[in-house]
Formats: structure tokens, sequence, C-alpha cells
């Protein structure tokens, strides 16, 4: 059975850091595009950045780009999601998902991805 486990949420300053993993079980990593993404209540879930298969191509949401960064480790089955420089509005729940492919590229759009994990809650806050 797939499984996608995140964690690594909590509570932080703003402008303080966070890693979230998110570690698969029941399959490898190797033919599986990474995404991730957040929601907050009342709110469509937002696809926040993305790597392909291989680790080469990565994307991330405006809002986003350079404060986080996307990475992964195939031989562990975990995929990371460092974020710095933290912000009240990055307040949210955040999911990993995974898609197969064999691309180049990858894609942000939720209804893309067929397996998710529970989510870990993100709270940005002094």
């Amino acid at each position: 059975q797939l499984q996608l486990v995140e964690s690594g949420g909590g509570l932080v300053q703003p402008g303080g850091s966070l890693r979230l993993s998110c570690a698969a079980s029941g399959f490898t990593l190797d033919y599986y595009g990474i995404g991730w993404f957040r929601q907050v209540p009342g709110k469509e879930r937002e696809g926040i950045s993305c790597i392909n298969n291989s680790g080469r191509t990565t994307n991330y949401v405006d809002s986003v780009k350079g404060r986080f960064t996307i990475s992964r480790d195939n031989a562990k089955t975990t995929v990371y999601l460092q974020m710095n420089s933290l912000k009240p509005e990055d307040t949210a729940v955040y999911y990993c998902a995974v898609r197969r492919q064999l691309l180049s590229w990858c894609v942000m759009t939720d209804g893309e991805y067929s397996t998710w994990g529970q989510g870990t809650q993100v709270t940005v806050s002094s």
C-alpha cells in the first residue's frame, strides 16, 4: 500500500525556519514526481513546489520563491521542503503528494497527483 507521511510542522516565529519531510512507504520514489501543497481553512489547496522524478527540475509558486527549497533523497524515499524566512501568511496545513511520471518537468496542479499524505500543520506567529 502506497503511503506518504509528512512531519516537521509546528509553531515558529516570523522569520524562522522549518524543514518538512515526506516519507514514502510501500514504494520507491524513483518513478514519481513530488508536489508540496498547502491549504488554509476556507480556501482552495495551493500548489507551492514540485520536483520531477530525477530531481533535476524544481518549480515554486512566486510567493515562496527564494525562501523554500524542495529536495529529494530517493535512497531514503523521503522528500523535503526547507522553509526559511517564514511569514504569517505561510500558516497552513502542508501536504505532499506523488505523481507517477518519467518527465523532465513537474507540475503543481493537485488534480495531477494520485497519492497524498495526511498533512502537517505549520503555524507562523509571534
